[in-house]
């Protein structure tokens, strides 16, 4: 006869009826994150928020101040500060050659992300995207030459002794034209610019769990439906994406703070302009020109499907929707080779199958 305590010790060597398999083959998980890496995201995650504050409402505070501010700054005297002076660093530095360090910023960023998302594909790279940036620097052109234009064909020096500017100016004397802020354009309109073309960073972390659920469906020639946006594209273009992606990122993380301390300095140079220099309807005007100028190309012409350029993001696959964003991506942490189903080599099952467990062992 057995006694009672052998059979509950043989009944522990048997799994029970009702307990679930263990998964075999589960799909790969997240890999660790290091510490650099989450300080960096965080870096990141500051700069998207000083980058992608509300457009519209950016927009009302430059009309406004360019408005308000000008007019005050036009009736009243403001103290001067080392950003009056015309030759501070950053104006003699960075403002003047400022469509200059906006294209250091955006021409390198935009190739990568580019680059991407539209799996090397050069055609579509200079075509979709980095032609944005090239009709951007012909509306920069463009405009600050008319600005000269007119300041220089309809203005006149103080002195009846030239009808020349350049004359005038290098003898000393003052032209007074209608000068509009080429400064105020500038600074603006390249603003926005990088706004628009640092959106490519959202739901760019998406990209490398996308690689990695695809990589694994691939592998076990899973031919069930699939939500993965990847799912269309051959296994050279999934292969170039995984090696650019893991090879770029970093750079492109890189990029993304330059452009927001750019952005950031821009708006500093910009409020140093309004308080000291020119005319409010000049700087009104220069202001006015840029707005219209970003919302023609990047809120009207960049959305027209199926004429280029495209707007910024957009490759031979969607890894972000703009009408939905995607909430934050957590960082993951390996799981365990059990995969969280075991303790201490016991299987761990829901309450009911624990509880049926201890009914049997009894």
């Amino acid at each position: 006869m057995t006694s009672r305590g052998s059979f509950k010790s043989s009944r522990m060597n048997f799994k029970v009826q009702n307990e679930p398999l263990e998964p075999k083959g589960t799909k790969p998980t997240r890999e660790e994150s290091s510490i650099l890496e989450i300080f960096v995201l965080m870096i990141v995650h500051v700069c998207k928020k000083i980058l992608f504050f509300d457009t519209n409402l950016k927009i009302a505070v430059y009309l406004g101040a360019l408005f308000l501010l000008s007019i005050v700054a036009d009736v009243l005297t403001f103290p001067k500060t080392y950003f009056s002076r015309s030759d501070n660093i950053f104006n003699q530095y960075f403002v003047k050659i400022g469509w200059f360090w906006t294209l250091f910023m955006t021409v390198p960023y935009v190739l990568l992300t580019s680059y991407t998302t539209c799996c090397g594909k050069k055609r579509l790279i200079a075509t979709a995207h980095l032609a944005r940036l090239l009709v951007a620097t012909i509306f920069w052109y463009t405009w600050t030459s008319v600005f000269n234009t007119i300041e220089t064909n309809y203005g006149r020096c103080n002195t009846k002794l030239y009808d020349n500017k350049i004359a005038c100016l290098k003898n000393g004397h003052f032209w007074n034209g209608f000068d509009i802020s080429g400064h105020c354009f500038i600074l603006i309109y390249s603003s926005l610019v990088m706004i628009e073309e640092a959106k490519a960073i959202n739901g760019w972390e998406r990209i490398k769990d996308f690689i990695r659920d695809e990589k694994y469906a691939r592998s076990i020639d899973d031919k069930s439906a699939s939500i993965n946006p990847l799912k269309n594209i051959t296994t050279e273009e999934l292969n170039i994406l995984k090696l650019s992606y893991e090879n770029f990122t970093p750079y492109v993380r890189a990029f993304l703070i330059g452009i927001a301390l750019l952005q950031l300095l821009w708006d500093v140079m910009l409020v140093s302009t309004i308080l000291y220099y020119h005319i409010m309807v000049e700087k009104f005007i220069s202001g006015v020109i840029a707005i219209l100028t970003w919302f023609v190309t990047y809120r009207v012409w960049y959305t027209i499907p199926n004429i280029l350029p495209n707007l910024p993001g957009e490759g031979i696959f969607k890894y972000y929707n703009k009408d939905k964003p995607a909430a934050a991506t957590p960082v993951y942490r390996k799981r365990s080779a059990t995969n969280g189903k075991h303790f201490m080599g016991m299987p761990i099952g829901t309450n009911q199958e624990s509880d049926g467990l201890r009914e049997e062992t009894r």
